[in-house]
């Protein structure tokens, strides 16, 4: 049998997607096994996701992890060497027990994921078996329904839109590699729109999706709705539109404002306008609709999914297991994007994923505005069975990766294969018992 041991740890500083520092890790097992991890990180970030350590020097504006590479050289390498990388939940409880703060601020997050997702990668590698075949137990793999960025605004699109991204979901595709199809084909389809109005298609966001001025926020849903139907395909019946506010960044001194449009809204108004977003257009999930601390005016969104759709929590919930709680009590979401830099740790990732599991929400997988070449999200995804995956557009290498491992794990699994499609969109309202599964159609 293969040991899977750890015998060799080493850290250093690579770059992410925007060009910014982040931390690289590489394993290697007593028994030849290894495993690499470049860790993302996030540009429209929650004040309560764990801490990533940064250096605050000139070099890199400020932005540089030699400290946090250092962190995981001199601290945390040592100390798992010699565990079993396949037993990753108590290499994390030992690099968490080291660090010995809640948010991971000692020897940073992004230190301590970078050699957890390299444990876990080495340990799937050591034992000669796909990443995802490891988590999931062997079953059959259930390939993730795509949310795939078309348009961009926000901390995504310097703020070109007050909104941050409106996403296309395949909801009719067949299998994994349609739904790709359908939303490449859909980005396409709106990029010539944008250009025949007047736009530019050659502005690209931090995700790979368009970046494009627009008169109002709502003409952002209204031109990818007609890039679905350029595409040849059916608005709402075969690729039907999410929608992520990332109300953090339109909110303040208690108000919500539009910049692009000169509007301003209480949080029941706002709710009202996005609920007259859901009536005009197919949108069957809306993601961070309130900030992240409006646990009052979260309290009173849960009308908007009414006929079927997800009120997805990211910076609300942000991949922190307390958090969460509250919103299961409370109703205040029925959806969770599950981001493990958010977390801190593959196992603490997903016990939140476990959780939101059990109380019968909606789970999406998701990478980061800054993410990598990396493909073990996608592996996540499908070894955790999240149902759901969020990673950007169908442009830019670093999303391509994530893409081109899903794609290529429903090729190798042949008829074993999966497609969690249309059912893997939760459609029970906030704070209701149990999960319904129902038809999502456009509303008009």
């Amino acid at each position: 049998m293969t040991d899977t041991r750890v015998a060799e740890v080493i850290a250093w500083e690579a770059l992410d997607s925007r060009g910014r520092p982040t931390v690289a890790c590489h394993v290697r097992l007593v028994g030849g096994g290894e495993g690499r991890a470049v860790v993302p990180s996030g540009a429209s970030t929650g004040g309560h996701e764990a801490h990533e350590l940064r250096d605050g020097e000139e070099r890199y504006d400020g932005y540089g992890t030699k400290n946090a590479v250092s962190n995981l050289n001199q601290v945390l390498a040592p100390a798992v060497l010699g565990t079993d990388a396949v037993d990753r939940a108590r290499a994390d409880t030992i690099m968490e027990e080291l660090d010995g703060t809640a948010d991971l601020r000692r020897l940073g997050a992004n230190a301590v994921l970078a050699l957890s997702v390299a444990l876990t990668v080495a340990g799937a590698n050591g034992l000669g078996r796909p990443l995802w075949e490891v988590l999931d137990g062997g079953r059959e793999p259930l390939l993730p329904l795509p949310m795939v960025n078309i348009l961009s605004g926000g901390a995504h699109a310097r703020q070109v839109l007050d909104i941050q991204d409106v996403l296309v979901v395949p909801v009719g595709a067949r299998n994994f590699a349609q739904a790709i199809e359908w939303a490449s084909r859909v980005r396409s389809a709106t990029a010539q729109l944008l250009d025949a109005r007047g736009g530019s298609s050659a502005l690209v966001a931090d995700e790979g999706g368009l970046a494009a001025t627009l008169a109002t926020n709502e003409a952002a849903l209204a031109l990818v709705t007609d890039g679905i139907s350029r595409a040849g395909l059916i608005p709402g019946d075969q690729v039907a539109l999410a929608v992520d506010v990332a109300a953090n960044q339109i909110f303040e001194g208690g108000t919500y404002h539009l910049k692009v449009e000169g509007r301003s809204f209480s949080a029941r108004a706002w709710v009202e306008e996005l609920a007259g977003w859901r009536a005009r257009y197919p949108v069957v999930s809306l993601e961070d609709v309130l900030a992240e601390d409006d646990w009052t005016g979260w309290s009173g969104a849960g009308g908007l999914m009414d006929g079927g759709g997800q009120l997805v929590g990211d910076d609300l919930f942000a991949t922190q297991l307390s958090r969460l709680h509250r919103g299961i009590t409370d109703g205040m979401a029925n959806a969770i994007l599950v981001k493990p830099n958010q977390a801190g740790s593959v196992t603490r990732a997903e016990s939140v994923l476990r959780v939101a599991q059990g109380a019968g929400f909606g789970t999406i997988v998701s990478a980061r505005s800054g993410d990598t070449e990396d493909s073990w999200l996608a592996d996540l995804a499908v070894g955790w069975r999240s149902g759901q995956i969020k990673v950007g557009s169908t442009t830019r290498s670093e999303r391509t990766a994530k893409w081109n491992r899903l794609l290529e794990i429903e090729a190798t699994a042949g008829p074993r294969a999966r497609f969690a499609g249309r059912d893997a969109l939760v459609t029970r309202r906030p704070g209701s018992d149990g999960a319904t599964i129902q038809p999502l159609r456009h509303p008009g």
